[in-house]
């Protein structure tokens, strides 16, 4: 049981590759952190493990399955939760349509644990009736961050996920995901600029070795 990337190469123009040849394994209850400068192609490798990318060369695998064949039904199990929030949402509807939507293509899931969500995460019932362009970027991350947990992941890959948050909040997001990942068995894929986050938040730190 793992998200894995194996001989990863891919660029966006031909004969170019940004990156070449990565492997990474993540496993239930990991943390795991990518270290690499600016550049390198840490956006990129999360895009191609969310199944949004397809790579020029290697496979992604989630639990053993191709990443090809795992959108057939139900919702994606590697969650990807974006540096800009924004971009997760709908901006024609308003936000409780788009977490109901979430909500639904998760068997089994109830109102409940999205409320449960919603309180873990400081998101204001007010909010739902709104549209993406009404909200601050802080408060569409949390919005972000419920709306990726209440589809069931079995990954999350959290690009910069809190960078533009104060660091009291991104303390309290990410205590609250630590929670919720490890009672939950996630693994996580994570991207960060700040030594700190990364030092109290991964179990680990992978080098984007190409």
């Amino acid at each position: 049981m793992a998200l894995e990337a194996r001989d990863i190469t891919f660029g966006y123009q031909a004969d170019e590759p940004l990156l070449r040849g990565v492997s990474l394994c993540v496993e239930p209850m990991e943390r795991v952190a990518l270290s690499a400068p600016s550049g390198a192609g840490k956006t990129t490798l999360c895009r191609i493990l969310a199944g949004e990318l397809r790579p020029w060369a290697g496979e992604v695998t989630v639990d053993g399955v191709a990443s090809r064949r795992r959108r057939a039904a139900g919702p994606a199990p590697v969650q990807l939760i974006r540096q800009h929030p924004e971009q997760a949402f709908d901006p024609l509807v308003t936000l409780g349509r788009s977490l109901d939507e979430a909500r639904r293509s998760r068997e089994g899931s109830s109102a409940l644990e999205r409320d449960e969500l919603m309180d873990r995460f400081g998101v204001a019932r007010a909010w739902l009736t709104r549209r993406p362009h009404e909200l601050s970027g802080g408060e569409l991350m949390r919005l972000a961050i419920v709306r990726a947990l209440s589809t069931g992941p079995r990954y999350l890959i959290c690009d910069e996920m809190t960078a533009m948050l104060d660091a009291v909040t991104q303390a309290s997001i990410w205590h609250e995901m630590i929670d919720l990942t490890s009672a939950s068995n996630l693994g996580v894929v994570l991207v960060t600029h700040s030594p700190a986050l990364m030092d109290r938040v991964a179990t680990r730190c992978v080098p984007l070795v190409q």
